[in-house]
């Protein structure tokens, strides 16, 4: 089966195309740029002399179903990005091509409306998942088995902590900034309530990776977790940047961007030249950590904890492993057809089954105390 991966010279597209192959799909590398996708297209011949690769150049602004339908693929995969403020321009001419789709979109908005085109993926009888990253659908895999069984859910969160290392691609600069200083709605204390984004400077435990700040990240999950798991108090998603003086200094951005209201979108290019220069300081460890809290089907109040760290230069690999997932599910006739939020779709052993070949590792710790 040949799958068609947008944006496969990125950050997290490169790492899906190589999963793909590493499973034995063909794969067309696709970017806006014809000679870059060639590019892509050689390095992955080399790295995988035995694959099915191909190019081909596609701008997920002006594509139609008949482009898609031209390169031969069976899924579309896209993988470009940003998400935040977009429409689903890709999964609509996917959807009219008779083509599954998925991508790695982490834009709240993008999801929150994305099952509109249910309807319209289950006439055409196809698979069209979207956020099959990190975030939503790990991180709701994750408090899936965490809260398996319970009672009562009363306080939910996520975090995540890139390597100070890691490749940042402009697009995921971009979408950090379209947010960043704004209001963010969130549950919390109870009810909603709107708060800056990257507000709040937390510290949070991350096993190997160590402690380390965070902030407010405005994400899918925001709205995933109050409405799948009903907690009573609180549902936070928040992120970080390493090293810490990388983490406040944005956090010093969002405030001047809450008091001042101008646009940090165009800084996107010099940010990304600045967050290189503090990198050479930091870890270089990526980590993810889960928590939930509540009463389990014994009645004893509970604490779950979920933690993963990647080793350097295996976590940029994390966010495309829950499309992979999807990909091998839909391949498989695993999934039915429809469109919606990659939640309460992939097993957290299914995510967990494609770190075999990196540098991943797990853990979960559980806290009881007497009903």
């Amino acid at each position: 089966m040949k799958v068609l991966v947008i944006g496969a010279g990125g950050v997290f597209g490169s790492r899906l195309a190589e999963g793909l192959l590493r499973h034995g799909f063909g794969v067309v590398a696709a970017g806006r740029d014809r000679r870059r996708a060639e590019a892509v297209a050689a390095r992955l011949r080399t790295a995988f002399p035995d694959g099915r690769i191909e190019a081909a150049a596609l701008d997920t602004e002006t594509l139609t179903a008949a482009d898609l339908r031209a390169t031969g693929a069976a899924i579309v995969a896209d993988a470009a990005g940003p998400f935040q403020g977009a429409e689903p321009n890709t999964a609509q001419a996917a959807i009219a091509a008779g083509l599954h789709y998925v991508d790695l979109a982490d834009g709240r908005d993008f999801v929150a409306a994305f099952p509109e085109l249910d309807r319209a993926a289950k006439a055409a009888r196809v698979v069209a998942l979207t956020g099959c990253s990190s975030t939503p659908a790990l991180s709701n895999a994750v408090l899936d088995r965490l809260t398996e069984g319970w009672r009562e859910v009363v306080a939910v969160e996520a975090a995540i902590s890139p390597g100070a290392r890691a490749p940042r691609g402009l697009s995921v600069m971009q979408a950090i900034l379209s947010w960043l200083g704004r209001p963010v709605r969130v549950f919390e204390v109870g009810r909603w309530t709107p708060r800056p984004g990257w507000s709040g400077l937390y510290r949070r435990d991350f096993g190997q990776a160590g402690r380390r700040r965070v902030s407010l990240c405005d994400t899918p999950d925001l709205d995933l977790f109050p409405a799948r798991f009903r907690p009573r108090e609180r549902a936070l998603f928040l992120a970080g940047l390493e090293p810490w003086p990388a983490h406040v200094g944005a956090w010093v951005l969002a405030r001047l961007v809450e008091e001042l209201r101008f646009d940090p979108v165009p800084l996107a290019g010099l940010l990304l030249q600045v967050s290189s220069w503090f990198a050479v300081a930091g870890s270089d460890r990526g980590a993810m950590r889960v928590e939930a809290g509540g009463v389990d089907a014994e009645g004893r109040t509970r604490r779950a904890v979920w933690r993963l760290v990647a080793e350097p230069g295996e976590g940029p690999v994390t966010p495309s492993l829950p499309a992979l997932a999807a990909i091998r599910a839909i391949a498989g006739g695993r999934i039915a057809p429809g469109a919606r939020a990659c939640v309460g779709v992939l097993t957290l052993d299914d995510i967990v089954a494609e770190m075999a070949p990196h540098g991943l590792t797990t853990e979960t710790m559980v806290e009881r105390d007497e009903p």
